[in-house]
Order: C-alpha cells, then structure tokens, then sequence
C-alpha cells in the first residue's frame, strides 16, 4: 500500500487534482483513482514516470512511507568523503576556489589532483573542528557582497542542517556554484528555494537531487567597503519574517 498512499500525498502535496495529474502523466483520470485506491497496480514503466514527474526514486515511491519518513534523497551527499587539503603539519587548509575555477569545480570537487592546484591559506580565527572552503563572488546578486568578495563556509554534509534565511554557497548540477540566501522545503517538497539579497534577481527553487555541496557563510574577505546605504546589513527579525513570507506566497504561486 506504500505506492497508494504515496501517490495520494505526492499529488496533494503538489496541490494537483486527480485530472491534473492525469494529464501531465497522459492517462485517464480514473487509472489515478484506482492507483490511489489499490484497486489497480501500475507497470513498472508508468511508476519509473510517476516517480520522476515528482523527483523521487522509485524505492522510496514503492516502500517509503513518505508522508512520515520524507524522501531519503537528501539525507546525505553523494561524495561522504570530502576532499581537503593540509599542510605540512597534516593541518586543514582552507582552498579557494576563484571566480575562473568555479566552472571545473563542478567536474574537481572530488578530485585530489584538481585541488592541488588551487590556492590554500589559513585564518586563524576561525572555529576549529569544521572543514572550510573559500569561494570567490562573481556577480552582484547578494549586494552589498559584490564581485570579488571571497565567502568563507563551513561543509554541511546533511542538507537537512540548513536553515531558513541563512546564506550558503550551493554546488548544483544546473546552477553551478552559487551563494544565495536558503529556505528548506526539503520534506514538503524535496526542494531548496533560494533567494539572493539584490532584489532584482528572482528566486529559484533547486532539486535536493540537484545540490551537490553545500557550505555555511561563515566570513567574508573583501577590498571594498559597503557604501551608506549598505551599512545594516544585518537583517533584522522582521526583515526575515517578511521574506519568508515572500518565499511562501512565491510557493503558493508555482503550486
């Protein structure tokens, strides 16, 4: 009964009617009936097709009890053993990855010999116990951090750990590297909606299928300085409870 009752939650839970569903799956509305109610077993060919138009594998569609368990695609990333760089001394450095880097990063981020060839430094004062990682800014979509600002992160190795209105720099198969501000819908819909500070770049939402790292802002270096009408920065508890309600209303919209 997993796959019934899973199907059921999947289409509710995409806000689809049993008609609607039907006609992105390109059969009858009573087959979704009868799925949903037991009375009808799919072929393996049309739960390979419900699985993906809901970004699920077909384990978790047919065994998983997915409304109590969520989906076990992002627990955890593909590579558990992330790739470091030390010292002499056997110490973590941390490497940079430039803005003409970013790109091969997607294809070296595993890749021991792709990260001896980036910079390394180390600072001091940052919290010891986690592993960090330098990424350089490319674009202007998080003013006041703007292109060349170096944002410094600690590795998340759970996409769960990440936290509504924190910033992070995301490894994604259709993005890139990208440093946006994260809310965690990952066990309503399986997905990241990321957001970036400047205004005029919309959000987007980004499969946890799609994430292949992801690193907590924890610094930033920098050669400017924030202009008068960038100086708070800080974004106060109502400024984020208005931009989650932005985030939810923009939700409402794609449903």
């Amino acid at each position: 009964m997993s796959f019934s009752n899973n199907l059921k939650w999947l289409r509710r839970n995409a806000g689809l009617t049993q008609e609607a569903l039907s006609e992105k799956l390109g059969v009858r509305r009573p087959m979704i009936s009868a799925y949903e109610d037991g009375r009808s077993k799919p072929k393996m060919e049309a739960v390979a097709t419900i699985a993906k138009t809901f970004e699920v594998s077909i384990d978790d569609l047919v065994q998983r009890d997915l409304a109590k368990e969520g989906r076990s695609g992002f627990g955890r990333f593909p590579v558990e053993v992330l790739t470091v760089a030390v010292d002499v001394h056997g110490e973590e450095q941390i490497t940079l990855v430039p803005q003409k880097a970013a790109a091969g990063y997607l294809n070296g981020y595993a890749d021991a010999e792709y990260f001896e060839k980036l910079p390394q430094f180390k600072l001091p004062q940052l919290p010891t116990g986690k592993t960090y990682r330098a990424f350089e800014l490319s674009g202007d979509s998080m003013l006041p951090l703007g292109p060349g600002t170096v944002i410094i992160g600690a590795y998340l190795d759970q996409l769960l750990e990440i936290k509504n209105g924190m910033t992070y720099i995301l490894v994604t198969k259709s993005e890139g590297v990208v440093y946006k501000r994260a809310f965690n819908y990952l066990k309503e819909k399986g997905k990241l909606y990321l957001v970036s500070d400047n205004e005029f770049y919309k959000p987007f939402e980004v499969p946890a299928s799609e994430v292949l790292e992801v690193w907590e802002a924890k610094a930033y270096i920098s050669t400017s300085f924030p202009d008068s009408k960038h100086s708070n920065v800080e974004l106060t508890l109502k400024d984020l409870a208005d931009m989650i309600q932005e985030v939810k209303n923009e939700i409402r919209k794609c449903q």
